[in-house]
């Protein structure tokens, strides 16, 4: 009997994601300087916002204090590197995402950090020498303080200092040693949480603000494309935008696949459209199915035209409902709207007991199976994240990783879905 092709190809990625705020520890960026300014008011209002989520009664010591909002020492990733490559090496990853602080290697304006470069070079020496693929984030929501002051991407004229970022960037790190980079981690969450809502920093509400900073990114994108090609022509150059798997709650309500096919467009496609030429391949990262519903007298009367209208089961930590195998319908929307081969950059959820996490990957790897089955070109996948790490305004509490850490002691200890997760890709790759 004829043995089936394996539908995952050899080279196929499986890999992890981090960002250097969230690990490194010990930076200085327009995020450290905004946890230090509302740590207190976050720790005062936080069983307020968040008492709804599942695990509060575990968290929520820790969430009112103010210390858990700030990103400190981080988990010591920047000394302590070499350490976790080894671990994701144990777990058979073969591909790591990580990022480049900007606010470390130029401090102040146009003064650039030489023991900073010669870090990240050294950084990406140690995933070469261990064989696993160094996938580059450039931008993951973090700047210079200097740059912030200057209106960040509010203003157009700033582009050129993250270009001038770009270029430098290709001098001292071995681009031409690099097979893909990623551009923008999330322009639609950054722009939205820091220009919409104003949850994040620098905190604004205004909505033409956040429409002028959310089209710069896409003009900082393409700005920066040609600098990366230019410094290594087989280089693929993508971005990581978040998909969400955007459902009508009433399929056959004209109102709901209105509302439906206006939030997958805004949230979706917006961006991706305008820099389509500008990329070499499809990345994307999936965390949500939600399902969307015209708004009844009450929503509409409180401004909301259409809502959320989630299942109430299954909730991850942080009360997102999980439906992994969503990421399914993604993969096919984005495959059919821009024929680039797809790399899943960030995929995970909050889970500190390691009750759900198998599950998300056994779900996920079959989407993506799937996927492969219909001839949809895929160059990998990326969990978020390796460790445990400090996201964002949440702070410490949430646990997305497949290796714990004891924030004490520092101490890396593989979760059982972590050893599963080894094991599939062990069985996937022979």
């Amino acid at each position: 009997m004829k043995k089936e092709k394996p539908l995952f190809p050899k080279d196929f990625l499986w890999g992890a994601s981090t960002a250097s705020h969230q690990v490194e520890g010990n930076t200085f960026n327009q995020w450290t300087v905004w946890e230090l300014e509302n740590a207190a008011r976050l720790a005062k209002n936080a069983t307020k916002h968040n008492s709804w989520m599942p695990k509060w009664d575990k968290v929520k010591k820790q969430a009112e204090k103010p210390e858990n909002y700030i990103s400190g020492k981080g988990i010591e990733h920047y000394t302590r590197y070499k350490e976790d490559f080894k671990l994701a090496k144990k777990l058979n990853l073969n591909s790591f995402r990580f990022g480049i602080e900007w606010s470390r290697v130029e401090p102040e304006e146009g003064q650039w950090d030489d023991e900073a470069w010669e870090h990240y070079r050294q950084y990406i020496a140690e995933l070469k020498k261990l064989e696993i693929e160094p996938i580059l984030n450039i931008f993951h929501w973090t700047m210079p303080v200097w740059f912030t002051d200057k209106g960040a991407f509010e203003k157009r004229k700033n582009i050129k200092y993250f270009k001038r970022f770009v270029e430098k960037l290709c001098e001292e790190l071995p681009v031409k040693d690099l097979k893909y980079i990623l551009t923008l981690n999330e322009p639609n969450v950054y722009a939205s949480f820091g220009y919409a809502t104003g949850e994040w920093p620098p905190g604004d509400k205004k909505i033409l603000k956040f429409f002028r900073v959310y089209y710069n990114l896409t003009r900082a994108h393409k700005a920066v494309y040609p600098v990366l090609k230019s410094a290594n022509p087989k280089l693929k150059v993508g971005l990581a935008s978040q998909f969400a798997n955007i459902q009508a709650k009433r399929p056959r309500n004209p109102m709901d696949s209105a509302a439906t096919w206006w939030m997958r467009y805004f949230w979706n496609w917006w961006f991706y459209n305008r820099v389509r030429n500008y990329m070499d391949f499809c990345g994307f990262n999936y965390y949500f199915t939600d399902y969307y519903r015209f708004g009844d007298y009450k929503h509409i009367k409180n401004h909301e035209l259409f809502h959320r209208a989630n299942p109430n089961e299954p909730k991850n930590d942080l009360g997102w409902y999980m439906e992994p195998e969503g990421l399914h319908a993604i993969i096919v929307r984005a495959w059919a709207h821009y024929k680039k081969p797809i790399l899943i950059t960030e995929n995970g959820l909050a889970d500190m007991d390691d009750e759900h996490r198998r599950w998300w990957i056994e779900e996920t790897i079959v989407a993506m199976e799937r996927a492969l089955s219909e001839d949809i070109e895929m160059i990998g996948y990326l969990h978020w994240s390796l460790m445990d790490n400090f996201e964002w305004a949440y702070g410490w509490w949430p646990k997305f990783g497949l290796i714990e850490v004891d924030m004490k002691t520092m101490e890396r200890k593989i979760r059982p879905s972590a050893e599963y997760f080894a094991k599939t890709i062990k069985d996937l790759s022979n």
